[in-house]
């Protein structure tokens, strides 16, 4: 990707984060006015052992063109030892998406604990910085049917009020 782009092209960024910890160290990032990018939409999950690694799938087939994603330190889970399930999970699922034509770079794993709010806004600003330097991500095209709606509008599942089409009951009343 050259420079020109580089300045223009904003990442959009799905980050799948552990409740505990990751959304807590981030939430006292943006409590503390801590200066970093505001691509990255967060999916707060119980803990990062519960992250299905279809998640990371649909968010790039939605149009992501980047993932983290980032839970307790080792030791510290709430869980017990679902980050090390995340962990491993990732480590398997990092050479699938390779194989399957999607470039590692794209796909960030952290440790964030609730306190460690700067090293939060740190993984984000490396995160967006690199994708930038990526570019797009436009493969997404041939993971996703053709009825999905690309990132961000469907990503939550919701769809404006205005756009809603009227149940039948209400047409029929």
């Amino acid at each position: 990707m050259n420079s020109q782009h580089s300045d223009t092209f904003e990442p959009r960024i799905t980050a799948f984060v552990c409740n505990w910890c990751t959304y807590t160290g981030a939430d006292l990032a943006g409590t503390s006015r801590l200066h970093m990018a505001s691509n990255v939409r967060i999916i707060r999950l119980p803990c990062t052992g519960r992250i299905d690694p279809l998640f990371i799938v649909k968010a790039f087939e939605r149009g992501a063109d980047g993932v983290i994603v980032s839970g307790c330190h080792p030791a510290d889970c709430h869980y017990t030892s679902g980050n090390y399930h995340a962990r491993r999970r990732f480590a398997v699922f990092h050479d699938i998406m390779q194989f399957l034509g999607v470039d590692p770079r794209r796909m960030t794993f952290s440790w964030v604990s609730a306190s460690e709010g700067a090293k939060w806004k740190d993984v984000v600003n490396e995160t967006v910085a690199n994708i930038r330097e990526l570019g797009p991500y436009e493969a997404y095209r041939a993971l996703a049917p053709d009825a999905v709606e690309p990132w961000p509008e469907a990503v939550d599942g919701l769809t404006p009020a205005g756009d809603q089409e009227p149940a039948a009951k209400e047409v029929a009343s």
